[in-house]
């Protein structure tokens, strides 16, 4: 798979976006009780209150390549880690640079640099996977396979390495 930096920079945003949309099983889910809400408004007792919007969980397609993602993040220094996770965040340049501890050109071209490998290293994955890929064919496929001696069955039943001996002695006696 060979992806540009502009295809994996938007990897890395649906990445951020998937992560965000994932149920949160092991934070503390705040405080809850049994009793219904308590109706404060005579507007919002007959719904006139604003829509709660519907979390959508994200698909498992979504979610094999927010992991996919996060294998590249292992391939990068980790300040240029946080920097690209940063970026597909949506944060600031200010805030990416004060996190990092660099101006603003710094932590561009560490972010495109970081983009730069990540694409590198996919191209090289793809050309030594096509490689592995023609050399396990050329091993599968040595060339013409050996005779099985049960493909040469007549259609009377009689092996022809059996020298006309029936093998099922049974079938021949009540055809006969």
């Amino acid at each position: 798979m060979t992806l540009s930096p502009r295809e994996i920079e938007d990897r890395f945003e649906e990445a951020a976006m998937t992560l965000r949309r994932l149920p949160e099983k092991d934070r503390p889910r705040g405080f809850h009780s049994a009793w219904p809400e308590v109706v404060r408004d005579p507007k919002q007792a007959y719904g006139y209150d604003k829509d709660k919007l519907m979390r959508v969980v994200p698909s498992a397609a979504a979610i094999t390549r927010m992991e996919e993602c996060f294998d590249w993040l292992l391939w990068l220094d980790p300040e240029d880690a946080r920097i690209v996770w940063l970026r597909a965040e949506n944060m600031r340049w200010k805030q990416i640079c004060i996190r990092a501890g660099v101006v603003r050109s710094t932590a561009w071209r560490r972010w495109v640099a970081a983009l730069v490998t990540i694409s590198k290293k996919l191209e090289k994955q793809a050309k030594s996977g096509a490689r592995k890929k023609a050399a396990k064919e050329a091993v599968a496929t040595p060339g013409p396979r050996p005779r099985d001696p049960r493909a040469d069955m007549q259609d009377n039943g009689q092996d022809v390495l059996n020298f006309g001996r029936d093998i099922r002695s049974g079938f021949a006696a009540k055809k006969g």
